[in-house]
């Protein structure tokens, strides 16, 4: 991409945008950051980004003359595509794309890209210590935290990039052509960002959008929406399963994973993971999968698995106090993540719920409970409507708390020696919090200092 003397608007100024800003200045852009929240430190915004003579900062109300001689736009993956702002540049001829766009077009080596409601970060952070035990040269980038943009100036020809791809980040890819990609799962999510389900899984779906028969895509047979996907896909497509036999495919088996084509090779027990739970298996055999048919030997990804911890925030064992085992489950900001965090349970579980209303319904979360929630906590902007999917289900086990101290709290006076008390809140973290991993750590703190 020739980008020097052109001038770039940088829409968004969280860690993604100011990666995608630095890298443009860095290549001779003249660049414009652009955030709508006029509270933000300016001064700062542009000492981040090298406070060269060609880098602007811009905040508050947009200004409509920002338009003018713009070639080209940056969106942030916190941007919605369909603001009245960005229309108005696409209808003025202005390209807008994705941070992730940018950053492929100068990054260089293989990618391999993951997708997905849930099992996102646990997938790609055990990839990435796959491909680090392959080769030194592996950058770990996307939803994850790590801006794709930050490192994209650093890679050769010979490095592999392992990205998290969230629906915000890949619904405005244009050329973006991971070597490997994977799509584990769909359920709803975002609605309130992509107003439908459809739109929601196809922004997912663009992941395999530009790969062809040279390339791979690794997707859940178990999931019908990305079973019917892989017959579309022009990659050559590999499915894992956790439910049942494939005669070419990865799968679970009488606790075994198991890897087939042409002949079964045995990957390892599920008893010799340090990962609990079925849908920890799934992320399991996806990460196996992308990494065998990229080349990487057997023995380097048993060894690797073996040895993954998992993923702090995603059913983290916190510790055990008075016989009361306590779980981080912060990370599962949707109903589905959280029913896996309850289906990963094998104690009398107090559960503590709540938060950002995503528009979310949460009945079948309730349902899953199947007899081990003996109380749900509820807080946050959620907390009513949650219970009123309670109330319908016929679960009555619920009380309010009004901060989140208060139901941590109330949680571990409840909980009995033997019982779990987990966060696991189905919902995201914003009404309280600016994100689920400081969340998280607050959980901890509480828990903790009990």
């Amino acid at each position: 991409m020739e980008v020097k003397e052109r001038k770039f608007l940088v829409f968004g100024s969280g860690i993604s945008g100011i990666g995608a800003a630095k890298l443009l200045a860095q290549h001779g852009a003249q660049v414009v950051l652009y955030d709508g929240n006029e509270k933000l430190d300016k001064a700062g915004l542009l000492s981040s980004l090298g406070g060269g003579p060609k880098t602007s900062v811009v905040l508050g109300s947009f200004p409509e003359d920002l338009l003018d001689g713009l070639d080209m736009v940056i969106l942030s993956p916190g941007v919605p595509t369909d603001l009245p702002v960005v229309e108005e540049m696409r209808k003025r001829g202005i390209q807008v794309i994705g941070e992730v766009e940018l950053a492929y077009a100068f990054g260089k080596g293989d990618v391999l890209a993951i997708t997905g409601t849930n099992g996102k970060t646990t997938t790609t952070s055990l990839l990435g210590e796959i491909m680090k035990n392959y080769q030194d040269d592996v950058y770990i980038v996307g939803n994850i935290g790590n801006p794709y943009t930050a490192v994209a100036g650093q890679m050769n020809e010979n490095t592999i990039t392992v990205a998290e791809m969230s629906s915000f980040q890949l619904e405005s890819i244009v050329d973006f052509r991971p070597k490997v990609s994977a799509i584990l799962n769909f359920t709803p999510d975002h609605l309130n960002r992509h107003h439908t389900m459809e739109a929601y899984v196809n922004a997912k779906k663009n992941i395999a959008r530009n790969q062809g028969p040279q390339d791979y895509c690794i997707l859940n047979y178990e999931d019908g929406l990305t079973r019917e996907f892989g017959k579309k896909v022009k990659a050559q497509v590999l499915y894992f399963s956790s439910q049942r036999k494939l005669e070419k495919g990865i799968y679970l088996e009488d606790g075994n994973i198991i890897y087939r084509d042409g002949e079964e090779v045995s990957v390892c027990r599920v008893d010799e993971l340090q990962l609990l739970g079925t849908h920890n298996y799934e992320n399991v055999m996806a990460a196996v999968a992308m990494a065998y048919v990229y080349g990487v030997p057997m023995e380097t990804i048993r060894k690797s698995i073996k040895e993954f911890k998992g993923v702090e925030h995603r059913i983290e064992y916190v510790t055990e106090k008075n016989g009361v085992a306590y779980y981080n489950d912060s990370k599962g900001t949707n109903p589905d993540a959280a029913i896996k965090g309850i289906q990963a349970m094998n104690r009398p579980t107090v559960l503590i719920g709540g938060g950002y209303d995503k528009d979310s319904a949460y009945t079948d979360w309730i349902e899953s409970f199947d007899g081990k929630v003996k109380k749900l906590v509820l807080l946050g902007a959620t907390k009513e409507k949650i219970a009123k999917d309670a109330n319908a289900c016929g679960f009555k086990d619920y009380l309010f708390a009004d901060t989140f101290e208060e139901a941590v709290l109330t949680a571990a006076k409840i909980a009995m020696p033997g019982d779990a008390v987990l966060l696991s809140p189905a919902c995201a973290s914003w009404d309280m919090f600016p994100s689920y991993e400081v969340r998280g750590e607050k959980f901890k703190e509480i828990v903790n200092s009990l």
